[in-house]
């Protein structure tokens, strides 16, 4: 479990009199550790905005119309017709159909998109992320149209959204750049012979977009054919523009990228950076504010360079600057994504804003709400990207029904961001990103631990996901001592794709109770509706008189089956026999919220487990809180203990790190046994029991 963050709750009410273009609220409660401030914001002639038309899908959608609704703003939402019953068509207060799955056909469709805003008379578009958000001529259109398009100016878009230009100007800007080339030329030859000059290995980029597409590493000429033809082919397919830039690629670096603002009035500020180096198929999957190791003077200059990097183009709005990163932390600029980024809750949690509000209120014509000397940065965040994918598989996408969904309890310091919910499908169309689960706490070592704690309780059934993945990563020592670079998966692939292990026989046993238990409480069920206690259905409690009733059962484990034979006892429990090994079963049912819980004793073991049967799987989500190197403070839970049929969660009597844990899940505790050490002095050591 994380750190708990007391003391006071962040306000945002000052001065809210002098509000005229969207109203004000409170952010939603949240308890930081630093002291309470307001928020000072000044009045500036702009326009009204009274309704917004989100010009995307997903949980970005989802994410901007939360906002929207909180500032007492309208939403509009645009579909295609795989997203018909969508969560973000269900969430707008209006939505209009814009074509066929084919994102080409809608959510690329410009023309589509102007009449709907026409249509539903909505003042301003907000792109998101993703598809139109970085589109010059899309913003170009809006304003052509009178509609105010929420992000910077089309020229800000051109000239960092086209890689060439951008590193021109921040060269002239004085912001150090990667060695590339830039030019227009882009036959296959002059690409080639650059990718020479340069010096292998290069990377071929698409000019425009980002988001990992149209990205290739070439490590040797006799591949850079090939490589350049494939990410031409898909940047075609996800910018519509398929040119191509060459930059030296840097073996083992980090991505490190700082979050700015501008408004219409000159003003630009920094909220800090994120670190973004963990990645797979040049894709983030998880990123972390502030990036670990980073000294104050380089988190300093950083954030400089970046506001530079946004006043050279006169930026307005929410936008990133990327960097590369060297181990002696030098870093050149990358490219700016002149848009809302994906990770920006990281950014949010640590400086307890809401950069959503942030960007309707500037597009409004408000300045920034904060000086640069106000944004302050308090503790550390986490975001895990849960993806229906296989690892296993190089990470290939999925595509299929959520059959069953069950997530972290959201709280001030858990988020989860989504657009999907359980029976929804992850469409072959679109990014199969499932949900960003984002974690905040009042140190690096504690929000880890939170993040690990919380991908336990995020629960999937029907799809291959990231999630042990995620967690095998998330608990990888060099990952914990935040020595991260873009090689990072790569580099750990063994320990981070663990082979599947066969169940351990417990397991089997559990599976097989609560197949069982199922059973009877349906036997109970009919029992009660039939009103008919003779009936030879209304018994499956395996009783007979006398003698022992035993039944075979085969459970498959993976691609091997495995043969069970249940006896049922007198007294109601279950003797299981695996090979040639037996063991003493019982245990029952219960329901929390929406799920099935098996708590269960196996020769004596009690366990607790969510149990899920589809069809002909059945599912065991299992609880664990804490290992060894863990950091917790007072009264964060470490394990779970059940005892006389009670369950007992055990919480830290102080703050410290785990130093060992003496039981694995499952396991029989004595009485009076130490359960976990921590790291200190032997005589100040703490037990918990």
């Amino acid at each position: 479990m994380a750190a708990a963050s007391a003391v006071s709750v962040l306000l945002v009410a000052a001065e809210r009199n002098r509000w005229h273009r969207l109203p004000s609220l409170l952010l939603p409660p949240r308890t930081w550790v630093w002291r309470q401030r307001t928020m000072k914001y000044t009045t500036a002639t702009g326009r009204n905005i009274t309704k917004v038309l989100i010009a995307n899908r997903g949980e970005i959608a989802c994410r901007v119309m939360r906002t929207a609704k909180k500032l007492g703003v309208q939403t509009v939402a645009v579909y295609s017709e795989a997203d018909r019953n969508s969560m973000h068509v269900d969430m707008a207060d209006e939505a209009y159909s814009i074509g066929p799955a084919p994102s080409q056909q809608s959510y690329l469709s410009m023309e589509k998109i102007i009449q709907v805003a026409k249509t539903s008379a909505a003042q301003a578009i907000h792109p998101g992320c993703g598809f139109l958000s970085e589109n010059m001529e899309f913003a170009e259109l809006c304003k052509q149209e009178g509609i105010i398009f929420i992000g910077p100016p089309p020229s800000a878009i051109r000239d960092m959204g086209i890689k060439s230009t951008s590193k021109s100007i921040m060269a002239a800007a004085g912001v150090p750049v990667v060695e590339g080339y830039h030019g227009e030329d882009q036959s296959d030859q002059c690409l080639k012979e650059h990718a020479r000059r340069i010096g292998y290995p290069v990377m071929i980029k698409a000019v425009r977009g980002g988001g990992g597409k149209g990205m290739r590493i070439v490590r040797s000429e006799q591949e850079f054919q090939e490589q350049l033809e494939s990410a031409r082919r898909e940047a075609k397919k996800s910018f519509n523009d398929d040119a191509m830039l060459i930059e030296k690629f840097v073996d083992t670096p980090r991505h490190v990228e700082v979050q700015v603002f501008g408004d219409h009035h000159g003003n630009a500020v920094y909220l800090f950076e994120r670190d973004c180096s963990v990645q797979r198929r040049h894709q983030k999957i998880i990123e972390e504010a502030p990036a670990p190791g980073i000294k104050s003077e380089v988190r300093k200059k950083l954030g400089e360079a970046a506001v530079r990097a946004a006043k050279a183009v006169n930026y307005v709005g929410a936008g990133t600057v990327e960097f590369i990163m060297d181990s002696k932390h030098n870093f050149c600029f990358m490219e700016m994504n002149t848009r809302l980024q994906v990770e920006h809750p990281v950014t949010e949690m640590i400086t307890g804003t809401d950069l959503v509000e942030w960007q309707l209120r500037i597009a409004a014509g408000e300045k920034i709400p904060l000086s640069q000397e106000e944004i302050t940065l308090q503790g550390h965040a986490f975001e895990a990207r849960i993806y229906a994918e296989d690892p296993s598989n190089n990470f290939m996408p999925v595509a299929g029904p959520l059959v069953h969904l069950s997530t972290p309890r959201a709280d001030p310091s858990t988020r989860i961001e989504t657009g999907v919910r359980q029976g929804d499908e992850v469409s072959v169309h679109y990014d199969p990103m499932i949900a960003k689960l984002v974690v905040w706490a009042a140190d690096r070592q504690a929000a880890l631990t939170k993040l690990r704690y919380s991908l336990r309780q995020y629960n999937i059934v029907g799809l291959h996901t990231n999630i042990d993945f995620l967690l095998n990563l998330s608990g990888h020592p060099e990952f914990e001592a935040g020595n991260v670079h873009t090689d990072f998966i790569p580099q750990h692939h063994k320990q981070l794709l663990l082979s599947r292990k066969a169940a351990a026989k417990e397991s089997l046993c559990q599976a097989a109770l609560g197949l069982i238990l199922k059973e009877k409480a349906m036997t109970d069920t009919f029992t009660l509706q039939a009103h008919d206690q003779f009936s030879p259905f209304s018994s499956s409690s395996g009783r007979r008189l006398n003698i022992s009733y035993t039944r075979n059962m085969t459970l498959k484990d993976g691609k091997n089956n495995v043969a069970i034979a249940v006896t049922y006892n007198h007294d109601g429990s279950y003797s299981m026999q695996i090979e040639d090994k037996t063991f003493q079963v019982l245990g029952n049912l219960y329901s929390e919220g929406d799920c099935t819980y098996l708590k269960c004793s196996v020769n004596g073991v009690a366990s607790k487990a969510k149990l899920i049967i589809l069809e002909n799987t059945i599912y065991l989500f299992s609880k664990v809180f804490v290992k060894a190197g863990d950091k917790v403070k007072a009264g964060d839970s470490l394990m779970v203990m059940i005892a006389m049929k009670m369950e007992h969660t055990i919480k830290s009597p102080k703050d410290g790190t785990v130093k060992k844990v003496f039981y694995r899940e499952g396991a029989q505790a004595n009485r009076h046994t130490p359960l976990v050490e921590f790291e200190e002095e032997e005589s100040d050591k703490r037990e918990s029991e």
